[in-house]
This record gives structure tokens, sequence and C-alpha cells, in this order.
């Protein structure tokens, strides 16, 4: 018969049940601050993703005047030049009525697809060179004071 021996007994350990209160309150610390961080990332990228909405709309719209001056090409290279050129803050001058439909509808859509949008054309009729300016209010510049343009050169 085999003889057993008891096992000594071992001193009791006090084993933990769950968490202590300082645990939880780090625990909560961490949290707190990674979520905080998360929503500084989400409002910057918001704020970048709207700026790079209105630089795609200006980038449109200057390609927009470009595609109407090439449609109109007589009109934009007449000899007196003059009748798409526009400046920041005025309408058409030109006293031919195609051109100067154009050029207002196109300050129209400046107006309405970004902020304080405005436009500047500039026809040269005898290098056929066109520069076309567009200009917007960009609250994320210069601490809300910005103004961002956008200048496209091209021949017809």
């Amino acid at each position: 018969m085999p003889i057993t021996l008891p096992l000594p007994k071992r001193p009791v350990l006090h084993r933990q049940h769950g968490f202590t209160l300082l645990e939880v309150l780090v625990a909560i610390l961490v949290v707190a601050g990674g979520l905080l961080g998360l929503a500084a990332l989400m409002n910057a990228s918001l704020r970048n993703n709207q700026s790079a909405n209105a630089q795609t709309q200006a980038v449109w719209l200057a390609y927009d005047m470009l595609d109407r001056l090439r449609a109109d090409r007589i009109n934009a290279l007449a000899p007196a030049g003059a009748n798409y050129n526009v400046a920041f803050g005025a309408l058409s001058a030109s006293s031919a009525v195609f051109p100067k439909t154009q050029v207002d509808d196109w300050k129209t859509l400046l107006l309405q697809n970004l902020p304080g949008g405005d436009g500047q054309v500039t026809v040269i009729p005898a290098t056929r060179e066109v520069t076309v300016v567009v200009q917007w209010a960009d609250a994320r510049v210069n601490g809300g004071l910005g103004t961002r343009l956008l200048q496209i050169d091209s021949r017809l």
C-alpha cells in the first residue's frame, strides 16, 4: 500500500479581487486624454478639408473662364482686347453682349461658390496670353484675415 504524505500547508495569500479606485481613475484619465486628442485631430481635419474644397472650387471656376474664352476666341482676341478683360470688384465693361454676359455670369458663380469670391481676367490679344486670377476669403489663413489667390496663365 502506497504511503501518502500530506502536502505542506502553504500560507494563504490575500488575493485581490477587482480594481482599486486609483487604477480606475488613472484609466479614465488616459481614455479622456485620448478622446480629446481625437477630437482635436477631427477638428483640424475638418478645417483643412474645407480649405481644400474652396481651392478645388477656385480651380474649377478659373478653368471655366478659360473654357469660355476658348469657346469665344474671336471676341476674346479682338483687336480692342477689352471684351473679356475685367478687374477685381468690377463687372464687365464690354459693349459686346456675349462677352459681358459670360464675364458677369462667371463673377456671379465666384460669389456663389467661394466665400468672398472675386475674379480678374486679362487678355493680351497680340500674344494671345490670358491670365485668370480667382480670389477668395479663407478664415483658416492668417488668423481669419487671409485672402487666397489662384492664378492660371494660358494661351488661346
